[in-house]
C-alpha cells in the first residue's frame, strides 16, 4: 500500500510515520529542537487526523467517547482527552475543540496519525448504536495542519495573520486567515513551548508553509521536544494491542471527568480510588549510553520491573532521558534503577516529568 502524502512538498529524508510519508529531519534533529526552544520552529503536522462532529447531539456524541467534560466547552475552547474502550483502554489520546464560528453544536478532534478511519468508524458506530442525531466526518485529507513553536512564535506568526493573537489563550481556537487562507488558529502544541496549530484548507497548505519564515522542523526533532516535556506518543507510549494502557497509568488521569458518563467511566473508577498498579515514570540515566524502546528496566539487583517506551539523548539537558512503565511505588524522584542497553546494565534514576523545569 502507498504511502499517503500530505499536501506540502518537502525535498528532505522522508519516512513512513502512521501511513504518511513525512520529513524526519531539514537541517539536523539538535538544530531544529534547539530552533524551537529559544526561537520557533515550524512543523508539517498534515498527518494528524481532523474529524468533525455536528447536529443535536454532537455533545452528547463526544461526551461518550472521550474522557474529558466536553459540554464544560464554551465556542472557541478546546481540552485534550482520551479515547477509551469499555474496559477503560486508551485507543488514543486527542484534543477536542468546539468550533468558534458555528452556530449550532460542531466540534472538532484530532486523532493521531493514522487512526482517522478507525476512530472515524467508532464515532459512527457508536453513534447508530446509541440512536444520536450527530453528522460525523473525516476531514483529514481536507485540512493541512501546521504547528508554529517556541517563544518567537507570535512574531513570525503574527506577520502573517489577522487573528490578535495576545488574546489567544492556551488551548483556544479561533478563525481568521493565514498568508490570505482561511484558517483555524489554535494555541497549541507538542513541544512545551509557547505556540500554535494551524489548520488551512488541503490546497492552500504550502502557500502558508512557505510564508512562515523560520525553521523547518522533522519527526525527529518533534520527538525529542515532545519527550523531554513527558507527553505521550500514541504507539509507542500506549497502544491498544501491544501496550494496553489506562489513563491513570499514562499520567494523564486529569482528563478523566468521572462525573461524565464516557465509555470506560466504570472501569476507570476503580483504578481511581485502588490507584493504578504501574505508572509511566521519567528515568535519566547516570551513564554513557542511550535509552531505547524496548530496553529493560531492573532493580540494582538485576530483577526487571519494566521496559522503556520511548527514550533519547536529550539535546536540552544533555543527559540520556526515557519513559517506562515501572510499579507505581516507584513514582517520584532519585529511586536507582538500571537500564539494559545492548545487553549491559547502566545506571539511571527515576524522576518526575517534564523533565524540564
Amino acid at each position: 500500500m502507498s504511502l499517503r502524502q500530505p499536501p506540502i512538498e518537502h525535498s528532505t529524508k522522508q519516512t513512513d510515520f502512521g501511513g504518511w510519508e513525512m520529513p524526519v529531519e531539514f537541517d539536523s534533529i539538535r538544530t531544529e529542537h534547539t530552533a524551537v526552544r529559544e526561537a520557533v520552529g515550524k512543523f508539517d503536522v498534515s498527518h494528524m487526523g481532523e474529524i468533525t462532529v455536528s447536529g443535536p447531539d454532537a455533545t452528547r456524541l463526544l461526551q461518550r467517547l472521550t474522557t474529558n467534560d466536553v459540554a464544560d466547552l464554551e465556542p472557541g475552547e478546546g481540552q485534550y482527552a482520551a479515547i477509551t474502550d469499555e474496559s477503560g483502554i486508551m485507543l488514543d489520546d486527542t484534543v477536542v475543540y468546539r468550533l468558534p464560528e458555528a452556530e449550532s453544536e460542531t466540534f472538532l478532534f484530532i486523532p493521531n496519525a493514522g487512526h482517522d478511519e478507525e476512530i472515524t468508524e467508532w464515532a459512527t458506530s457508536h453513534r447508530d448504536q446509541w440512536g444520536f442525531e450527530a453528522t460525523v466526518t473525516n476531514r483529514t485529507e481536507e485540512y493541512a495542519m501546521i504547528a508554529v513553536q517556541g517563544p518567537d512564535s507570535p512574531d513570525v506568526l503574527g506577520e502573517n495573520t489577522d487573528v490578535d493573537l495576545s488574546e489567544l489563550s492556551r488551548f483556544e481556537i479561533t478563525d481568521g486567515t493565514v498568508a490570505g487562507a482561511q484558517a483555524l488558529v489554535a494555541r497549541t502544541g507538542y513541544t512545551g513551548e509557547q505556540g500554535f496549530e494551524l489548520l488551512c484548507p488541503w490546497s492552500a497548505g504550502q502557500e502558508v508553509w512557505t510564508a512562515l519564515e523560520c525553521q523547518p522542523c522533522g519527526l525527529g526533532a518533534r520527538d525529542t521536544l515532545r519527550l523531554e516535556m513527558g507527553f505521550l506518543l500514541s504507539g509507542q507510549d500506549f497502544d491498544p494491542e501491544e501496550n494496553p494502557r489506562n489513563p491513570y497509568e499514562a499520567g494523564i488521569g486529569f482528563t478523566v471527568k468521572l462525573d461524565t458518563e464516557f465509555l470506560g467511566r466504570d472501569a476507570l473508577e476503580g483504578v481511581d480510588v485502588e490507584g493504578p498498579e504501574e505508572k509511566l515514570i521519567g528515568l535519566v540515566m547516570r551513564e554513557r549510553g542511550v535509552p531505547r524502546a524496548g530496553y529493560a528496566v531492573e532493580t540494582p539487583s538485576g530483577e526487571q520491573i519494566g521496559e522503556v517506551t520511548s527514550g533519547t539523548m536529550s539535546p536540552t539537558l544533555g543527559d540520556p532521558i526515557a519513559l517506562a512503565y515501572l510499579p507505581a511505588e516507584y513514582a517520584g524522584e532519585d529511586r536507582t534503577v538500571r537500564i539494559v542497553v545492548r545487553g549491559e546494565p547502566k545506571k539511571a534514576r527515576t524522576t518526575t516529568t517534564p523533565f524540564l523545569s
